[in-house]
């Protein structure tokens, strides 16, 4: 062994030096801007063309946002502002008419003293969406559930709801909100309970129609799973017979009969009193709703070993694909009446309602059949070795892994439908991106005013949007789709 001794060794430092910053290239900002806008001659002259547009394009908005006038009366009375503040010739916005006539974006022609109902059957959709949503992280699911009571109460008390609504508000929250945190498979059922509830807030009339109409659903459910082991498929088909021979046979007496005896009611609000983005969040959220399951079923039919099932959801997806979204919105508003008995009085919304959750799912099922054919083989025959029956291979192993790999085809389909509901402008319909803006343009105290309600509007689409899109990859990390 060797005598020598760090001491006796010229090259060995005995005291440590302090650790130098790395340099001003490798890290921070300048390291970003290096990889990222300079990282070669076309890219620094691409960042160069970009931002001397970003430029151009602040110099003429710039000015015109920081001339705007939130206060004045007319469009008139914000020019004259604006003049007299800037001197005459100068530009504007005229934000004042957002001011004045923020509740049409928002709730077209819907009673102004109702303005609590669909506030309310908004904050309820994010406690009904929270055990979903939010199932497996408690932090976000308080955080949603906190934000949701307290925000809905406080806007409601704003619009001017009453004492005896902000409380009967305020118990079913905060009642609801503690069966999320102790009874979680309880508060699932409420949740498939919540489209029922939002039905009667925003349309009003009598509760009594609302629990038939889910009493139905009930029937069914319990004659098919009373006869599914003797029957097997039959029985789903007997369960949608029993359902419907209830909504027409007795559905309708027995609620007539209830309603004399105790009238839980509201005022009823028609459908041609809806507009601006609550009419489009109503018809997203239902699209959103009822075209995942719909885009399942499909995806699997497509996927399917038996010949008339396969062909008749190719035929279904490939002519829905085929078809302008537009179309079938005139299809909805036009001819669906001429398939449908006299006198029957069909409500545009749920027509609308129907004919893009049908274009939705189309794009929904290819995009979860693309998740079905990323999965290697293998996971199938493994369901097969663990003599797992169709069904229970693909919801316990099958559809869980192919959903993950579809979140952002899913989402991204969701946005896209989501935008899509300002196309019912064609069919009647106050949608808030252009029939809300024409109509409050059409008066003459802001005749002129263009820009100002497409920014407004744009704005909401934006965060909503986001949001969604937010959440998606949210979904993703927790997931952990990429299996790192």
């Amino acid at each position: 062994m060797s005598d020598t001794h760090a001491e006796t060794v010229a090259y060995v430092r005995e005291t440590m030096l302090p650790p130098e910053p790395p340099p001003l290239a490798e890290t921070g900002a300048i390291k970003w801007l290096r990889e990222n806008l300079f990282s070669g001659p076309l890219n620094i002259v691409l960042t160069l063309i970009g931002l001397g547009i970003v430029w151009l394009v602040a110099s003429i908005v710039g000015p015109w946002l920081v001339h705007g006038v939130w206060n004045a009366n007319s469009m008139a009375e914000c020019r004259q502002i604006i003049a007299e503040t800037w001197g005459q010739g100068t530009d504007g916005a005229c934000f004042a008419i957002i001011k004045h006539r923020w509740n049409q974006f928002l709730f077209g022609f819907y009673p102004q003293t109702l303005y609590w109902r669909p506030v309310l059957a908004f904050g309820l959709l994010f406690l009904a969406l929270a055990p979903v949503l939010f199932a497996d992280s408690e932090r976000a699911r308080r955080i949603v559930l906190g934000l949701a009571v307290v925000l809905t109460l406080l806007v409601a008390s704003l619009l001017g709801a009453g004492g005896a609504v902000l409380l009967a508000a305020a118990l079913v929250m905060l009642g609801w909100s503690a069966l999320i945190e102790t009874r979680p498979g309880w508060s699932l059922l409420a949740t498939l309970v919540y489209p029922f509830i939002a039905v009667w807030l925003l349309w009003g009339g009598s509760l009594w129609g609302e629990i038939a109409a889910l009493a139905g659903f009930v029937i069914g459910f319990i004659v098919w799973r009373l006869l599914v082991v003797r029957f097997g498929l039959l029985a789903f088909a007997l369960g949608v017979v029993a359902a419907v021979a209830w909504w027409l046979v007795a559905a309708g007496p027995l609620t007539s009969s209830l309603a004399g005896v105790l009238p839980l009611r509201l005022q009823p609000v028609s459908s041609d009193q809806f507009g601006g983005f609550v009419l489009s969040i109503t018809i997203g959220v239902a699209g959103i709703a009822l075209s995942l399951p719909a885009g399942i079923i499909l995806a699997l039919a497509r996927r399917s070993d038996l010949p008339v099932i396969k062909m008749l959801a190719v035929m279904f997806i490939e002519f829905i694909r085929g078809v302008p979204l537009i179309t079938l919105l005139f299809v909805a508003s036009l001819l669906l009446n001429y398939f449908l008995p006299p006198g029957t009085n069909f409500d545009i919304i749920l027509r609308v309602i129907i004919m893009v959750t049908l274009f939705a799912s189309a794009y929904m099922a290819e995009v979860i059949r693309g998740g079905l054919a990323a999965l290697p083989k293998g996971q199938y025959e493994a369901a097969d070795a663990l003599g797992l029956d169709y069904w229970k291979a693909q919801r316990l192993i099958i559809l869980p892994q192919a959903l993950k790999i579809s979140i952002p085809g899913i989402v991204s389909t969701f946005i896209g439908m989501f935008k899509d509901t300002t196309l019912v402008v064609f069919v009647g319909l106050f949608d808030p991106l252009k029939a809300m803006a024409d109509t409050i343009r059409a008066s003459f105290e802001w005749k002129g005013a263009y820009w100002e309600p497409y920014i407004f509007v744009g704005a909401i689409f934006f965060i909503l949007c986001f949001g969604m899109s937010r959440y998606s990859m949210y979904l993703e990390r927790r997931l952990k789709r990429d299996h790192r």
